[in-house]
């Protein structure tokens, strides 16, 4: 018995002795860490205050949006610490905010040099599978945005603006004639979203379309909120209805990768087939729920910002007669010169050149991120950056 309490004090003894020491290694490594932090963070970084721990100023942010003057956010702050840029901390990030063309600039040149495009976790879960994210390879979201800006490119767009127009005189017949009085924002919405599908991958039927909005509404309703994944939620629902939306896009993918295999002659034009050709390396198409999914960012992206703009040119012009005046003047010019039947085209799109400055004004009033050094700061690694277009487009100078 003796024998044994001597065992096991001895146990207890080379136990503590080897806490002991791990205490004090754990010390004296914690000391040498941040002894280094303090040295690494000696750089001179941008003036700002990251405001609360974790949630930073995410809320003054979207509560400033929300009272309709977003700018102030970034004026504030700008005349406070600096007209270049300051930082801060939104959606649990480390942010610096780019202010002034000069910042914008240095910002979009150096895409995939000192920075790349960042989007909320939150966003990545609602818009990709947990495959995708897993599997998700820088190269490939490049290859994307090529694709993209090839799509948009005016040589590309040429070919859909008849479609645009058809379309769009549809819409009007079907959903503007009728009203008396009518809201413009859901109204254009409804125009956005079905010209999306079409444009992008050629889904025409009315029914399919209703269908794919009512789940998009969801994905919008819940893709910024706060990021509380039980059931009930708004995210909770963005995300089922983001998965909804990739399965409901794989069979049309799945089916213009045949089309486009077998070299059919009647494969739809659109961005999906324009994606699928300029991604074949060797014979091989890129992950099919990737595709899925890079589609549905760029609905999400194009039907929201262009919805928006056509909503305030309304307003705009409402609230401006001069200016409706001349673009309406503008526009009747073009009937003239065509049949009563013919679409319109890139050459009448020329002409428009009054109506294409209005456009572009109301873009400019209301605009619908390694460590690397600018104006003197240093911007550490895994910091975010986000860049206001406010700070540019109202200002004076």
């Amino acid at each position: 018995m003796v024998l044994l309490i001597g065992i096991i004090l001895g146990v207890v003894m080379d136990f503590f002795q080897i806490m002991v020491h791990l205490v004090v290694f754990s010390i004296s490594f914690s000391l040498i860490f941040l002894i280094y932090k303090r040295k690494s963070t000696r750089a001179k970084l941008p003036p700002g205050k990251k405001g609360w721990p974790i949630i930073g100023e995410t809320l003054e942010f979207a509560g400033i949006g929300q009272r309709g003057t977003p700018e102030m956010f970034i004026k504030d702050r700008m005349r406070k610490y600096s007209q270049d840029l300051f930082k801060t901390s939104m959606f649990g990030e480390n942010m610096v905010v780019c202010c002034g063309a000069s910042g914008h600039k240095f910002l979009f040149s150096n895409e995939n040099k000192h920075v790349v495009t960042w989007w909320p976790r939150s966003v990545d879960q609602v818009t990709l599978s947990p495959e995708s994210i897993e599997n998700f390879v820088p190269e490939d979201s490049i290859k994307v945005r090529r694709a993209i800006v090839q799509y948009l490119k005016p040589e590309a767009l040429q070919y859909f603006i008849p479609i645009m127009d058809s379309m769009a005189k549809e819409h009007l017949e079907a959903d503007w004639s009728p009203n008396k009085q009518l809201k413009v924002f859901p109204l254009t919405m409804k125009y956005t979203f079905s010209l999306a599908c079409r444009l992008f991958l050629s889904v025409t039927d009315p029914n399919h379309v209703a269908r794919l909005s009512d789940i998009f509404a969801l994905v919008i309703n819940g893709l910024l909120c706060v990021p509380v994944n039980i059931p009930g939620t708004a995210y909770n629902r963005a995300i089922k209805a983001g998965k909804v939306i990739r399965q409901e896009f794989l069979p049309v993918i799945k089916q213009r990768k045949k089309e486009l295999s077998e070299n059919t002659e009647k494969v739809s034009r659109d961005f999906l087939t324009n994606t699928l050709l300029a991604l074949n390396e060797n014979g091989r198409f890129m992950d099919d729920m990737l595709i899925a999914a890079n589609i549905m960012a760029l609905i999400i992206g194009g039907h929201e910002t262009t919805n928006t703009t056509i909503t305030f040119v309304m307003k705009y012009l409402a609230e401006y007669p001069h200016v409706y005046s001349e673009v309406f003047k503008e526009q009747m010019e073009i009937p003239r010169s065509k049949g009563p039947n013919d679409l319109l085209n890139w050459d009448d799109i020329k002409k428009t050149k009054y109506s294409w400055n209005v456009a572009c004004e109301t873009l400019r009033l209301t605009p619908p991120i390694n460590d690397f050094t600018y104006a003197g700061f240093n911007i550490p690694k895994e910091w975010k950056i986000l860049w206001s277009p406010y700070s540019t487009h109202k200002n004076p100078e």
